[in-house]
């Protein structure tokens, strides 16, 4: 009987949505080589992470394990699979990148911004091309998506194989990209599937999932049927969704503009890679402004409320020079990703104000989602026909759902999230092991930890305000006149209806005149009992205790 196993480690993606980042490995337990699946990124907010730029998967563990890891393999190229890439590429051991032509160009763009050569990309052909990872014998199988280019996984294995499907949907019609093609996944799952690692984001949603094709129409009779300017935002990796809005607007006698670095980027990359043939002819900004209203469309970026966006920008008033008047159309061509909803119901507000009438996807028309839903999934479940079921890409209730589904079949699953690590060389996966893992933050130019405590303190700040206070202490250790306080973040008076910073200062004058010899001989006793002074007055002023920073000045002879 071998020693050796299969293993599959999720650092994200599983129990969350985004920030993908899933292992693969085979040898002897604490040796096996590796395989990274997707390198992707999360969003902040402000709520939760305020001042944040992008979060990654803590990638500790495999840092650590780096002269095991094989390659990072990219399934396509959506920022929540292939925005790490850049960030985590020399802290990974600057590992080959695998994946297909379109998500390459992406990828190397992202490199190009380290200082990372084309070179580090490897293009891999659609399956049956494969490659050779050390234990690993990869291919990348077509599946449609909302994206170009998607691809599922075949990693053939001592143990097995295993079908990653990566995001998909069942499209026979995806307009842009390869259609879903259910021939050629039975015949990959003929010889038998292991395990088949499937996305779960649309588990609860009870219907069939709609074509792409069936969005064209709708939106061809909305332009047509619009007076003024229309403006129309989606993703922009959404390459056949942003096709269809301009061809609807060319169809409608209207000049198209793209506003927004990744639209352009996105549709340039398809362009270079041969995944679009044509695309209607673009003006820029400045000829867009020429341009009479009802003659004009826009397509742009921000339709999650990402507060940079060209779609923001807009509806605080002006962008490019271009602004928005009453009776203009703003269509929202595009699925409110759960966290975005109030960036995305402010932006639709403040067009309201502006008298543009927001046209939404409430109504099913302007937009079908990338995922598949749970009949779809059930028909992924019975093509492949897989030994074992291992939910990913989904919130821990999504994982959960998935796996109800596979065991209502006969077939084995487990629910596993970030950290959990399963060995799937058996007959039913087994948890063997769980690795801490978390989330690092890119702040600024610097990755810090979620544990290390500055966005803690951020939200501490935030919530309860700051309080400087600032102490002179002359050559005997006595107070050279009174402390003083500088406030950010606090209401100016209090419940004794005098300017807090007065109460503050005058509070740690009286305890500083009685404060005795041995505490203001001792910088961290005498920063701790000033703290402390701030704090409590402050709650008893406004009910709040701010965070306290005391600066301790001592002249010297």
């Amino acid at each position: 009987m071998s020693n050796e196993r299969l293993i599959y480690l999720p650092l994200g993606g599983a129990g969350e949505i985004g920030m993908n980042a899933y292992v693969y490995g085979y040898g002897k337990p604490g040796q096996e080589r590796l395989i990274l699946v997707d390198l992707g990124v999360a969003f902040p907010d402000m709520d939760t992470t305020p001042g944040v730029d992008l979060i990654f998967a803590d990638i500790s563990w495999l840092e650590k394990n780096r002269d095991r890891l094989e390659a990072v393999v990219v399934t396509h190229a959506h920022e929540d699979h292939v925005g790490a890439v850049g960030h985590l590429y020399h802290r990974l051991g600057q590992p080959k990148i695998y994946t297909r032509a379109f998500t390459a160009n992406i990828a190397r763009h992202k490199l190009n911004e380290y200082g990372v050569g084309p070179e580090a990309v490897t293009t891999v052909s659609a399956w049956p091309e494969t490659v050779k990872l050390g234990p690993f014998t990869l291919g990348f199988l077509p599946i449609s998506h909302s994206i170009p280019e998607s691809s599922g996984l075949v990693i053939d294995t001592p143990a097995g194989r295993v079908l990653h499907t990566g995001d998909f949907k069942l499209d026979r019609s995806p307009l842009v990209g390869e259609a879903w093609d259910p021939d050629l996944w039975a015949e990959v799952a003929k010889p038998g599937v292991k395990a088949l690692v499937c996305d779960s984001t649309n588990v609860f949603s009870p219907n069939p999932g709609r074509s792409e094709v069936e969005v064209g129409p709708e939106v061809e009779k909305l332009v047509a049927e619009a007076k003024n300017m229309v403006v129309a935002t989606t993703f922009a990796s959404n390459v056949a969704r942003v096709r269809t809005l301009a061809e609807a607007g060319e169809r409608a006698g209207r000049s198209i503009c793209l506003l927004g670095r990744a639209m352009r980027r996105m549709v340039e990359a398809s362009i270079e890679t041969g995944v679009l043939a044509s695309f209607p002819k673009v003006v820029s900004p400045e000829e867009a402004r020429e341009i009479p209203r009802e003659s004009l469309m826009m397509i742009v970026t921000g339709s999650q409320g990402e507060r940079r966006a060209a779609s923001a920008q807009l509806a605080r008033g002006k962008h490019h020079g271009i602004s928005l008047q009453e009776g203009d159309l703003f269509l929202f061509s595009s699925k409110t990703i759960p966290g975005n909803e109030k960036g995305v119901i402010a932006i639709m507000n403040q067009l309201s104000e502006l008298g543009v009438d927001v046209v939404d996807d409430s109504n099913g028309r302007y937009h079908v989602s990338g995922h598949a839903n749970r009949p779809d999934l059930e028909t992924m479940h019975q093509i492949t026909q897989p030994q074992m079921v291992i939910p990913m890409h989904g919130e821990h209730r999504h994982l959960r759902e998935h796996a109800k589904i596979a065991m209502a079949a006969g077939r084995s699953a487990e629910v596993c999230v970030n950290g959990m690590m399963l060995d799937l060389s058996g007959n039913a996966p087994k948890v063997v092991e769980h690795i801490e893992t978390g989330r690092t933050y890119l702040d600024g130019s610097v990755q810090i930890g979620f544990l290390d405590g500055i966005v803690r303190d951020r939200i501490r700040m935030a919530l309860n305000g700051h309080v400087t206070v600032t102490a002179v202490l002359d050559e005997q250790d006595e107070p050279l006149g009174d402390p003083w306080c500088d406030l950010m973040g606090l209401p100016e008076t209090g419940r004794s209806k005098a300017p807090l910073s007065d109460v503050l200062e005058g509070d740690l004058s009286q305890f500083l005149g009685r404060a005795d010899a041995k505490t203001l001989r001792d910088d961290d006793k005498l920063e701790e009992a000033l703290r402390r002074v701030v704090r409590n007055t402050a709650n008893d002023e406004i009910g709040k205790k701010p965070e306290v920073t005391v600066v301790v000045s001592r002249l010297t002879s």
